[in-house]
């Protein structure tokens, strides 16, 4: 159970429900996440910008984004932000079967190697303490621009927000993210996002 319990619609100001409708309109349902954040309404409006921003027009694919999202969360070991990430990634149309595979995706020919220097960023970003190093960045710069590589940080930064709240609240996942990842992938294979990839 939730450590604080979110709130409910009823419970809200209107002006708040009008800003949860963001989250309605971007995911198809409001994280319970969201919900706890507006006991503290001006964070949840602050928090609601960042997210506008980084999903956003964009000079990164926000599928990628959501990937990107997914493997930090994997180094974390929030599950919560991992059964977010790959149900957003498969909504905004990246192959099933791509999804099925972040995990693995040093090994699998669903990846490129631009995606490939994205995502071994996120997942070293994502351990505490930070292993980033500067080849990773090296990597990173020979696929993408300066512009790109800060959108890549911003979306490894939000998640570390969101990976430190949630887990730390032990938020409860909504059925919507729980049946994408239940259908989606194995046990053995949503315990694989638990560890680190194979190196390329």
């Amino acid at each position: 159970m939730t450590r604080i319990t979110p709130l409910t619609m009823e419970q809200l100001p209107d002006e708040t429900q009008a800003a949860l409708k963001f989250s309605e309109n971007l995911m198809g349902y409001v994280p319970n996440s969201v919900m706890t954040m507006a006991h503290w309404p001006e964070l949840l409006v602050a928090f609601r910008g960042l997210v506008s921003v980084i999903y956003g027009e964009s000079d990164i694919d926000n599928g990628l984004k959501r990937l990107i999202g997914a493997v930090v969360s994997a180094a974390a070991g929030c599950q919560y932000c991992k059964a977010h990430t790959t149900l957003g990634a498969r909504d905004l149309n990246v192959a099933e079967e791509k999804v099925k595979e972040v995990w693995d995706y040093q090994n699998s020919d669903l990846f490129d190697a631009a995606e490939r220097a994205a995502l071994d960023l996120a997942f070293v970003a994502g351990q505490v303490p930070n292993a980033s190093t500067d080849a990773h960045f090296d990597a990173l710069k020979a696929h993408y621009t300066d512009r790109q590589q800060t959108e890549i940080i911003a979306v490894i930064s939000m998640f570390g927000f969101l990976n430190r709240w949630n887990d730390s609240l032990a938020t409860q996942l909504e059925d919507k993210p729980f049946e994408s990842a239940s259908n989606l992938y194995s046990a053995k294979q949503w315990q694989a996002g638990q560890h680190r990839p194979a190196e390329g």
